[in-house]
């Protein structure tokens, strides 16, 4: 689906810069333009980019810190 219909840009090339890096909206903007039109598509590439926080932290793996002594 179109995400981004100033420069073009889908739902799959959003998701691939959040994969490879970028970790809000602005970045997604600077590596591919979208959001950078209009700014009609800025609600959706943020509800993207937090579901893919979302995604990063429910597949996290725990990590025990020790504390004391």
């Amino acid at each position: 689906m179109i995400v981004c219909h100033c420069r073009a840009v889908s739902d799959k090339r959003v998701r691939s810069e959040l994969a490879n890096g970028a970790q809000d909206e602005i970045d997604v903007a600077m590596a591919c333009g979208a959001g950078t039109g209009c700014g009609s598509c800025v609600d959706e590439i943020r509800r993207l980019c937090d579901d893919a926080t979302r995604s990063l932290c429910a597949n996290a793996k725990p990590v025990l810190v020790a504390v004391g002594d």
